[in-house]
Protein backbone atom coordinates (compact mmCIF):
# COMPACT_ATOMS: atom_id res chain seq x y z
CA UNK A 1 0.00 0.00 0.00
CA UNK A 2 1.09 3.22 -1.00
CA UNK A 3 -0.44 6.98 0.53
CA UNK A 4 0.49 10.51 0.61
CA UNK A 5 -1.20 12.91 2.11
CA UNK A 6 -1.15 16.79 2.98
CA UNK A 7 -2.56 18.00 6.08
CA UNK A 8 -2.69 21.54 6.66
CA UNK A 9 -4.10 23.57 9.96
CA UNK A 10 -3.19 27.34 10.55
CA UNK A 11 0.00 27.02 9.05
CA UNK A 12 1.07 23.96 9.92
CA UNK A 13 1.74 21.20 7.08
CA UNK A 14 2.10 17.62 7.75
CA UNK A 15 3.72 15.59 5.03
CA UNK A 16 2.93 11.55 5.13
CA UNK A 17 4.05 8.99 3.08
CA UNK A 18 4.95 5.94 2.62
CA UNK A 19 8.00 5.51 0.38
CA UNK A 20 11.59 4.87 1.19
CA UNK A 21 12.74 8.36 0.84
CA UNK A 22 14.98 7.43 3.96
CA UNK A 23 15.39 3.52 3.11
CA UNK A 24 15.31 1.27 5.79
CA UNK A 25 18.97 0.39 6.14
CA UNK A 26 19.81 4.01 7.22
CA UNK A 27 17.28 4.12 9.40
CA UNK A 28 18.31 0.55 11.22
CA UNK A 29 22.22 1.99 10.84
CA UNK A 30 20.29 5.12 13.05
CA UNK A 31 18.98 3.04 15.52
CA UNK A 32 22.65 1.06 15.75
CA UNK A 33 24.03 4.42 16.85
CA UNK A 34 21.95 5.30 19.29
CA UNK A 35 20.09 7.77 21.24
CA UNK A 36 21.58 11.29 21.24
CA UNK A 37 21.52 15.02 20.60
CA UNK A 38 19.19 14.56 17.41
CA UNK A 39 17.61 11.13 18.11
CA UNK A 40 15.05 9.98 20.05
CA UNK A 41 13.19 6.47 20.58
CA UNK A 42 9.63 5.54 20.55
CA UNK A 43 8.42 2.43 21.24
CA UNK A 44 4.66 3.95 21.09
CA UNK A 45 2.46 7.31 20.17
CA UNK A 46 2.06 9.46 23.49
CA UNK A 47 0.86 12.75 22.86
CA UNK A 48 2.67 14.28 26.05
CA UNK A 49 5.91 12.89 25.34
CA UNK A 50 6.12 13.04 21.37
CA UNK A 51 5.07 16.96 22.13
CA UNK A 52 7.80 17.24 24.55
CA UNK A 53 10.70 16.04 22.16
CA UNK A 54 9.66 17.86 19.37
CA UNK A 55 9.85 21.04 20.96
CA UNK A 56 12.74 20.28 21.95
CA UNK A 57 14.45 19.66 18.89
CA UNK A 58 12.94 22.29 16.98
CA UNK A 59 14.80 24.65 19.90
CA UNK A 60 17.81 22.77 18.71
CA UNK A 61 19.34 21.28 16.10
CA UNK A 62 16.13 19.51 14.93
CA UNK A 63 16.19 15.97 15.29
CA UNK A 64 14.14 12.45 14.55
CA UNK A 65 11.49 10.68 16.50
CA UNK A 66 11.69 6.80 15.82
CA UNK A 67 8.27 5.37 16.39
CA UNK A 68 8.81 1.47 17.29
CA UNK A 69 12.24 1.13 18.68
CA UNK A 70 12.91 0.67 22.21
CA UNK A 71 15.23 2.81 24.51
CA UNK A 72 17.83 0.17 24.08
CA UNK A 73 17.53 -0.12 20.39
CA UNK A 74 15.52 -3.28 19.56
CA UNK A 75 12.96 -3.14 17.27
CA UNK A 76 9.19 -3.68 18.02
CA UNK A 77 7.79 -2.02 15.25
CA UNK A 78 4.98 0.49 14.65
CA UNK A 79 2.29 0.88 12.02
CA UNK A 80 0.79 3.91 11.26
CA UNK A 81 -2.89 4.58 11.30
CA UNK A 82 -5.02 7.55 10.74
CA UNK A 83 -6.09 8.01 13.79
CA UNK A 84 -2.54 8.08 15.00
CA UNK A 85 -1.75 10.89 11.80
CA UNK A 86 -4.62 12.96 13.57
CA UNK A 87 -2.81 12.83 17.07
CA UNK A 88 0.22 13.74 15.93
CA UNK A 89 -1.74 16.63 13.85
CA UNK A 90 -2.82 17.79 16.94
CA UNK A 91 0.49 18.05 18.69
CA UNK A 92 2.04 20.15 16.03
CA UNK A 93 -1.06 22.31 15.90
CA UNK A 94 -0.47 22.88 19.56
CA UNK A 95 2.80 23.91 19.31
CA UNK A 96 3.32 27.91 19.50
CA UNK A 97 4.56 29.01 16.99
CA UNK A 98 3.48 26.34 14.43
CA UNK A 99 6.27 24.61 11.85
CA UNK A 100 6.10 21.81 9.60
CA UNK A 101 6.97 18.52 10.11
CA UNK A 102 7.53 15.29 8.12
CA UNK A 103 6.25 11.97 8.83
CA UNK A 104 7.51 8.29 7.06
CA UNK A 105 6.10 4.88 7.75
CA UNK A 106 9.27 3.18 5.94
CA UNK A 107 8.27 -0.60 6.66
CA UNK A 108 7.73 -1.08 10.18
CA UNK A 109 9.08 1.83 11.41
CA UNK A 110 8.01 5.41 11.68
CA UNK A 111 10.37 8.26 11.57
CA UNK A 112 9.43 12.02 12.19
CA UNK A 113 11.50 14.52 11.47
CA UNK A 114 11.72 18.19 13.08
CA UNK A 115 13.78 20.82 11.67
CA UNK A 116 15.29 23.33 13.99
CA UNK A 117 12.98 25.96 14.42
CA UNK A 118 13.19 29.34 12.59
CA UNK A 119 11.43 31.23 15.01
CA UNK A 120 13.00 29.96 18.34
CA UNK A 121 11.44 29.67 21.03
CA UNK A 122 9.27 27.14 20.70
CA UNK A 123 6.38 25.74 23.18
CA UNK A 124 3.89 23.32 23.80
CA UNK A 125 0.79 23.59 25.83
CA UNK A 126 2.37 26.66 27.35
CA UNK A 127 5.62 24.64 28.24
CA UNK A 128 9.25 25.29 26.80
CA UNK A 129 11.84 22.45 25.98
CA UNK A 130 15.08 21.85 24.61
CA UNK A 131 17.50 19.48 23.61
CA UNK A 132 20.39 18.81 26.13
CA UNK A 133 22.49 15.36 25.19
CA UNK A 134 19.24 12.66 24.93
CA UNK A 135 17.32 14.61 26.88
CA UNK A 136 14.97 17.14 26.88
CA UNK A 137 14.98 19.80 29.65
CA UNK A 138 12.18 22.01 30.35
CA UNK A 139 12.80 25.28 30.82
CA UNK A 140 10.93 29.04 31.90
CA UNK A 141 10.61 30.76 28.59
CA UNK A 142 13.08 33.68 29.80
CA UNK A 143 15.50 30.96 30.33
CA UNK A 144 15.37 29.95 26.66
CA UNK A 145 15.00 33.32 24.97
CA UNK A 146 18.19 34.55 27.09
CA UNK A 147 20.33 31.70 26.19
CA UNK A 148 19.83 32.07 22.17
CA UNK A 149 20.46 35.56 22.85
CA UNK A 150 23.54 34.74 24.81
CA UNK A 151 24.92 32.38 22.44
CA UNK A 152 23.52 34.05 19.37
CA UNK A 153 22.33 30.40 17.65
CA UNK A 154 25.79 29.85 16.74
CA UNK A 155 27.40 26.38 18.31
CA UNK A 156 31.14 25.83 18.30
CA UNK A 157 30.75 21.95 18.16
CA UNK A 158 28.32 22.17 14.73
CA UNK A 159 31.42 24.21 12.90
CA UNK A 160 32.89 23.08 9.94
CA UNK A 161 36.82 22.44 10.47
CA UNK A 162 38.73 23.25 6.89
CA UNK A 163 42.23 22.86 8.86
CA UNK A 164 41.53 19.38 9.50
CA UNK A 165 42.57 16.38 7.24
CA UNK A 166 40.77 13.03 8.00
CA UNK A 167 43.87 11.29 5.94
CA UNK A 168 46.53 13.19 8.30
CA UNK A 169 45.23 14.55 11.86
CA UNK A 170 42.42 11.53 11.80
CA UNK A 171 43.18 9.21 14.94
CA UNK A 172 41.48 6.20 13.76
CA UNK A 173 42.87 3.98 17.02
CA UNK A 174 40.77 7.19 18.86
CA UNK A 175 37.63 6.51 17.13
CA UNK A 176 37.64 2.44 17.38
CA UNK A 177 38.23 3.14 21.67
CA UNK A 178 35.11 5.24 21.07
CA UNK A 179 33.06 2.52 19.39
CA UNK A 180 34.00 0.00 21.86
CA UNK A 181 33.43 2.33 25.10
CA UNK A 182 29.97 3.44 23.26
CA UNK A 183 28.92 0.59 22.52
CA UNK A 184 28.11 1.24 18.85
CA UNK A 185 28.51 -1.34 16.20
CA UNK A 186 31.35 -1.58 14.42
CA UNK A 187 29.46 -2.95 10.82
CA UNK A 188 28.71 0.77 10.13
CA UNK A 189 30.96 2.51 7.92
CA UNK A 190 32.94 5.73 9.53
CA UNK A 191 31.33 8.11 7.85
CA UNK A 192 27.71 7.08 8.23
CA UNK A 193 28.48 6.76 12.47
CA UNK A 194 30.70 10.40 12.14
CA UNK A 195 27.13 12.07 10.13
CA UNK A 196 24.57 10.06 12.70
CA UNK A 197 26.52 11.31 15.82
CA UNK A 198 26.42 15.09 14.15
CA UNK A 199 30.00 14.64 13.64
CA UNK A 200 30.04 15.68 10.60
CA UNK A 201 28.80 19.70 8.54
CA UNK A 202 28.37 19.89 5.12
CA UNK A 203 30.15 16.88 4.67
CA UNK A 204 33.35 17.58 6.89
CA UNK A 205 34.46 16.78 10.46
CA UNK A 206 32.98 19.75 12.35
CA UNK A 207 35.03 21.42 15.63
CA UNK A 208 33.18 18.40 18.01
CA UNK A 209 34.72 15.76 16.00
CA UNK A 210 38.02 17.56 15.96
CA UNK A 211 38.21 17.73 19.78
CA UNK A 212 37.30 14.06 20.12
CA UNK A 213 39.40 12.53 17.39
CA UNK A 214 42.48 14.45 16.57
CA UNK A 215 45.89 13.26 17.48
CA UNK A 216 46.27 16.54 19.12
CA UNK A 217 44.17 19.06 19.93
CA UNK A 218 47.05 21.43 19.68
CA UNK A 219 47.58 22.04 16.35
CA UNK A 220 43.61 23.43 15.88
CA UNK A 221 42.73 24.65 19.20
CA UNK A 222 45.34 25.66 21.68
CA UNK A 223 42.70 27.13 23.94
CA UNK A 224 41.30 23.85 24.42
CA UNK A 225 44.51 22.71 26.10
CA UNK A 226 43.98 21.56 29.88
CA UNK A 227 46.77 23.11 32.60
CA UNK A 228 47.35 21.98 35.26
CA UNK A 229 49.58 23.57 37.99
CA UNK A 230 50.88 22.64 41.91
CA UNK A 231 51.89 25.47 43.64
CA UNK A 232 54.36 25.79 46.80
CA UNK A 233 52.13 27.32 48.69
CA UNK A 234 48.62 29.02 49.28
CA UNK A 235 49.51 31.42 46.50
CA UNK A 236 50.09 31.65 42.44
CA UNK A 237 53.66 32.31 43.58
CA UNK A 238 56.45 29.47 43.31
CA UNK A 239 55.38 26.37 41.11
CA UNK A 240 56.55 23.03 41.83
CA UNK A 241 55.41 21.47 38.77
CA UNK A 242 53.15 22.18 35.88
CA UNK A 243 51.62 19.69 33.17
CA UNK A 244 49.66 20.69 29.79
CA UNK A 245 47.60 18.45 28.04
CA UNK A 246 46.88 18.53 24.86
CA UNK A 247 45.43 15.49 23.26
CA UNK A 248 42.13 14.11 22.75
CA UNK A 249 38.85 14.71 24.27
CA UNK A 250 38.75 11.26 26.08
CA UNK A 251 43.18 11.47 27.19
CA UNK A 252 42.82 14.98 28.41
CA UNK A 253 40.09 14.02 30.53
CA UNK A 254 41.52 10.89 32.59
CA UNK A 255 45.56 12.24 32.14
CA UNK A 256 43.87 15.58 33.57
CA UNK A 257 42.39 13.75 36.56
CA UNK A 258 44.74 11.41 37.11
CA UNK A 259 47.84 14.36 37.57
CA UNK A 260 45.38 16.06 40.15
CA UNK A 261 44.69 12.91 41.89
CA UNK A 262 48.13 12.11 42.23
CA UNK A 263 49.04 15.35 44.14
CA UNK A 264 46.59 14.53 46.86
CA UNK A 265 47.10 13.04 49.88
CA UNK A 266 45.31 9.57 50.71
CA UNK A 267 44.00 9.50 54.61
CA UNK A 268 44.86 5.92 55.93
CA UNK A 269 41.37 5.48 58.39
CA UNK A 270 41.96 2.78 60.51
CA UNK A 271 38.51 0.71 61.54
CA UNK A 272 39.13 -2.33 63.78
CA UNK A 273 41.16 -4.42 61.82
CA UNK A 274 40.60 -3.14 58.82
CA UNK A 275 42.63 -0.24 56.54
CA UNK A 276 40.78 2.16 54.39
CA UNK A 277 42.22 4.43 51.92
CA UNK A 278 40.66 7.29 51.49
CA UNK A 279 41.52 10.63 48.94
CA UNK A 280 41.39 13.69 50.93
CA UNK A 281 38.74 14.94 48.54
CA UNK A 282 36.23 12.99 46.74
CA UNK A 283 37.35 11.79 43.46
CA UNK A 284 33.68 11.63 41.79
CA UNK A 285 33.39 15.40 42.98
CA UNK A 286 36.51 16.22 41.10
CA UNK A 287 35.91 14.45 37.85
CA UNK A 288 32.32 16.24 37.77
CA UNK A 289 34.16 19.44 37.68
CA UNK A 290 36.59 18.78 35.34
CA UNK A 291 34.12 17.07 33.14
CA UNK A 292 31.73 20.00 33.47
CA UNK A 293 34.77 22.51 32.49
CA UNK A 294 35.19 20.44 29.90
CA UNK A 295 31.82 20.14 28.36
CA UNK A 296 30.46 23.96 28.88
CA UNK A 297 33.65 26.17 28.18
CA UNK A 298 33.36 29.11 25.96
CA UNK A 299 35.38 27.56 22.70
CA UNK A 300 35.40 30.79 20.99
CA UNK A 301 37.28 32.10 24.19
CA UNK A 302 41.54 31.94 24.06
CA UNK A 303 41.40 31.20 27.66
CA UNK A 304 42.05 27.54 28.92
CA UNK A 305 40.57 24.97 31.38
CA UNK A 306 42.91 25.21 34.06
CA UNK A 307 43.79 22.89 37.28
CA UNK A 308 45.34 24.93 40.24
CA UNK A 309 46.29 23.09 43.14
CA UNK A 310 47.37 25.00 46.23
CA UNK A 311 48.08 23.45 49.69
CA UNK A 312 44.63 24.26 50.75
CA UNK A 313 42.20 24.25 48.18
CA UNK A 314 42.00 22.92 44.34
CA UNK A 315 40.60 25.59 41.55
CA UNK A 316 39.18 24.42 38.36
CA UNK A 317 38.17 27.06 36.18
CA UNK A 318 37.26 27.47 32.43
CA UNK A 319 36.57 30.44 30.16
CA UNK A 320 32.33 31.04 29.83
CA UNK A 321 29.70 32.48 31.81
CA UNK A 322 26.66 30.89 32.89
CA UNK A 323 23.77 30.44 30.11
CA UNK A 324 21.57 31.26 33.28
CA UNK A 325 20.89 33.07 36.64
CA UNK A 326 23.09 31.84 39.37
CA UNK A 327 20.44 30.74 41.58
CA UNK A 328 19.26 28.12 38.85
CA UNK A 329 23.05 26.55 39.26
CA UNK A 330 22.41 22.75 39.78
CA UNK A 331 18.59 22.66 38.50
CA UNK A 332 19.33 23.67 35.46
CA UNK A 333 21.93 22.66 32.84
CA UNK A 334 22.34 25.05 29.35
CA UNK A 335 24.62 22.90 27.03
CA UNK A 336 27.07 25.87 25.59
CA UNK A 337 28.13 22.94 23.28
CA UNK A 338 25.03 20.26 22.82
CA UNK A 339 27.33 17.80 20.68
CA UNK A 340 29.71 17.72 23.00
CA UNK A 341 27.45 17.30 25.84
CA UNK A 342 26.15 14.16 23.67
CA UNK A 343 29.45 12.45 23.33
CA UNK A 344 30.06 13.05 26.94
CA UNK A 345 26.89 11.30 27.48
CA UNK A 346 27.35 8.84 24.89
CA UNK A 347 30.74 7.58 27.10
CA UNK A 348 28.92 7.27 29.96
CA UNK A 349 30.69 10.49 31.46
CA UNK A 350 27.62 12.08 31.89
CA UNK A 351 24.43 10.05 34.32
CA UNK A 352 22.19 12.49 34.22
CA UNK A 353 21.63 15.99 32.68
CA UNK A 354 22.16 19.09 34.70
CA UNK A 355 23.07 16.53 37.78
CA UNK A 356 26.34 17.33 38.05
CA UNK A 357 26.30 20.22 40.35
CA UNK A 358 24.39 18.63 42.89
CA UNK A 359 26.62 15.72 43.20
CA UNK A 360 29.80 17.78 43.65
CA UNK A 361 27.57 19.39 46.64
CA UNK A 362 26.06 16.25 48.03
CA UNK A 363 29.29 14.40 47.92
CA UNK A 364 31.50 17.52 49.16
CA UNK A 365 28.64 17.54 52.17
CA UNK A 366 29.59 13.63 52.98
CA UNK A 367 33.51 14.57 53.26
CA UNK A 368 32.59 17.50 56.01
CA UNK A 369 34.12 19.72 53.77
CA UNK A 370 33.65 23.02 51.55
CA UNK A 371 33.09 23.90 48.14
CA UNK A 372 32.61 27.22 46.82
CA UNK A 373 31.32 28.10 43.36
CA UNK A 374 32.93 31.48 42.18
CA UNK A 375 30.90 33.03 39.12
CA UNK A 376 32.40 35.96 37.21
CA UNK A 377 31.45 37.68 33.87
CA UNK A 378 33.62 35.65 31.54
CA UNK A 379 34.79 32.30 34.10
CA UNK A 380 33.37 29.96 35.94
CA UNK A 381 35.53 28.69 38.43
CA UNK A 382 34.80 25.50 41.58
CA UNK A 383 37.13 26.02 44.69
CA UNK A 384 37.50 22.78 47.06
CA UNK A 385 38.81 23.50 50.00
CA UNK A 386 41.68 20.72 51.23
CA UNK A 387 41.16 20.35 55.14
CA UNK A 388 43.60 17.40 56.38
CA UNK A 389 42.61 14.72 59.15
CA UNK A 390 44.61 15.30 62.56
CA UNK A 391 45.79 18.73 62.53
CA UNK A 392 46.37 18.64 58.57
CA UNK A 393 49.09 20.59 57.03
CA UNK A 394 46.20 23.25 56.91
CA UNK A 395 45.51 22.65 60.81
CA UNK A 396 48.41 22.24 63.34
CA UNK A 397 50.23 19.42 61.29
CA UNK A 398 53.13 22.01 60.44
CA UNK A 399 53.30 24.19 63.46
CA UNK A 400 56.69 24.64 65.09
CA UNK A 401 58.67 23.89 61.63
CA UNK A 402 61.04 25.95 60.48
CA UNK A 403 60.32 27.14 56.64
CA UNK A 404 62.67 24.52 55.60
CA UNK A 405 60.77 21.54 56.76
CA UNK A 406 57.35 23.42 55.79
CA UNK A 407 58.44 23.35 52.24
CA UNK A 408 59.83 19.63 52.04
CA UNK A 409 56.70 18.55 53.63
CA UNK A 410 54.67 20.36 51.17
CA UNK A 411 56.76 18.62 48.23
CA UNK A 412 56.37 15.07 49.82
CA UNK A 413 52.65 15.86 50.52
CA UNK A 414 51.96 16.89 46.91
CA UNK A 415 54.70 13.68 45.64
CA UNK A 416 53.33 10.99 47.44
CA UNK A 417 56.40 8.45 47.36
CA UNK A 418 59.31 10.92 46.36
CA UNK A 419 62.66 10.33 46.67
CA UNK A 420 65.28 12.54 48.50
CA UNK A 421 67.09 13.26 44.79
CA UNK A 422 63.61 14.56 43.72
CA UNK A 423 62.73 16.56 46.78
CA UNK A 424 66.05 18.15 46.50
CA UNK A 425 65.23 19.32 42.81
CA UNK A 426 62.13 20.38 43.23
CA UNK A 427 63.47 22.61 46.05
CA UNK A 428 65.60 24.60 43.76
CA UNK A 429 68.17 21.88 44.36
CA UNK A 430 68.62 22.25 48.17
CA UNK A 431 71.84 20.24 49.13
CA UNK A 432 70.76 16.63 49.02
CA UNK A 433 72.52 16.45 53.00
CA UNK A 434 70.07 18.90 53.97
CA UNK A 435 67.30 17.13 52.82
CA UNK A 436 68.34 14.14 54.53
CA UNK A 437 68.57 15.94 57.44
CA UNK A 438 64.92 17.20 57.21
CA UNK A 439 63.64 13.69 56.29
CA UNK A 440 64.87 12.25 59.95
CA UNK A 441 63.59 15.29 61.32
CA UNK A 442 59.77 14.84 59.93
CA UNK A 443 60.10 11.11 60.36
CA UNK A 444 61.01 11.81 63.89
CA UNK A 445 58.64 13.86 64.30
CA UNK A 446 56.19 11.18 62.57
CA UNK A 447 54.62 13.74 60.00
CA UNK A 448 56.19 11.08 57.21
CA UNK A 449 57.29 7.41 56.54
CA UNK A 450 58.85 5.76 54.03
CA UNK A 451 57.60 3.03 51.78
CA UNK A 452 59.39 0.58 49.91
CA UNK A 453 62.66 -0.74 48.81
CA UNK A 454 65.82 1.10 49.25
CA UNK A 455 66.29 1.47 45.34
CA UNK A 456 62.21 2.40 44.34
CA UNK A 457 60.78 3.52 47.45
CA UNK A 458 60.24 7.26 48.85
CA UNK A 459 58.66 9.09 51.19
CA UNK A 460 54.96 9.52 52.20
CA UNK A 461 52.89 11.89 54.40
CA UNK A 462 51.71 9.97 57.11
CA UNK A 463 48.16 10.74 58.12
CA UNK A 464 46.30 7.79 60.31
CA UNK A 465 42.99 8.40 61.10
CA UNK A 466 41.90 6.07 64.37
Amino acid sequence: MRYSSKLYTNNLKINCINNNIMAYKNILELVKTGEGYTTEFKERLSADTLGKEMCSFANASGGKIILGVKDNGDILGFTLSNSDKSRIQDIARNMDPTFSITIEQVKDLVVIYVPEGKEKPYSVHGHFYLRQGANSQKLRRDEVRDFFQKENQVFFDRKVNSDFSMKSDFASEIFEKFLEKTKISKELSRNHILKNLNLLTEGKLNNAGVILFSKSIAPFFMNAVITAVLYEGTEKVNVIDRKDFELDFVANFNDSMNYLVSKLNTNYIITGKERINKLELPKEALREAILNAMVHRDYFSQGRIQIDIYLDRVEISNPGKLLFDKKELGSISLARNPIIMDMAYRLDYVERIGSGIKRIKKLIKDYKLKVNFDISPNWYKIVFYRKLQNGGLNGGLNGGLNEGLKTLLTVIQNNQGIQAKEASTLLNNRPIDTVDKQIKILIKKDLIERKGSKKTGGYYLKNIIQ
